[in-house]
């Protein structure tokens, strides 16, 4: 996967930029089709020269004088991920009476029928 990664030397330590696109590939979170989402990431992380006993001054990815770009690229794209991957914005999902995927066949259906195991509520709520 191309990236560019981008290293700044300052006068307290050093900066370190990734910046990479990814596309990545599931299901749909609301019709189970085949969902693509491209991501442009860009990311940034800071070492100090010394850091001393502060865990902010010195990056997680940088051990023993080498980068770890793997693992930081694989947390780049886990914290930029949404909470739902979509195909599409307006995805209507799946019909939850018969389960068809409602964007190829929007339908509705005439009349719910009720769930035997509420009935002794429903008597309950005609009551009151």
């Amino acid at each position: 996967m191309p990236a560019e990664l981008a290293i700044t030397k300052a006068s307290t330590g050093t900066v370190f930029e990734l910046r990479f696109a990814a596309r990545l590939h599931g299901p749909c979170f609301r019709c189970l089709d085949d969902a693509a989402l491209d991501l442009r990431l860009d990311a940034r992380e800071y070492q100090a020269t010394s850091p001393g006993e502060a865990d902010e001054l010195r990056t997680p990815y940088l051990v023993e004088g080498q980068l770890d770009l793997g693992a930081w690229s694989r947390d780049t794209v886990a914290l930029d991920l949404p909470d739902k991957i979509l195909c599409r914005p307006d995805c209507a999902g799946l019909c939850p009476v018969c389960g068809k995927n409602l964007n190829d066949e929007p339908h509705v259906h005439e009349e719910q029928q009720a769930d035997s195991r509420w009935a002794a509520l429903e008597q309950l709520r005609e009551q009151l």
